[in-house]
């Protein structure tokens, strides 16, 4: 568990384990979602293409295109 303080300004640290687990860096923005009973705060990164680089690596998606296509021309004729 961690814990920080909120400043009278309504400010607070990111504890280094987490920016550094999430990748938060200076100029990312954070997402804060109410639920009504808890809090969730999301990551947002300042340059959100360099964030999505490489997260689609493995899953075949220059295959699955091709193949789509290949069945669009089919039901074309």
């Amino acid at each position: 568990m961690m814990r920080t303080t909120v400043t009278k300004r309504g400010q607070t640290a990111i504890p280094a384990k987490v920016r550094k687990r999430f990748g938060i860096r200076t100029g990312d923005f954070l997402e804060w979602v109410d639920d009504g009973q808890t809090i969730k705060i999301i990551p947002i990164s300042g340059d959100p293409i360099q964030a999505l680089r490489g997260c689609a690596i493995g899953s075949n998606l220059g295959r699955k295109l091709l193949a789509e296509r290949r069945e669009d021309i089919l039901n074309e004729h």
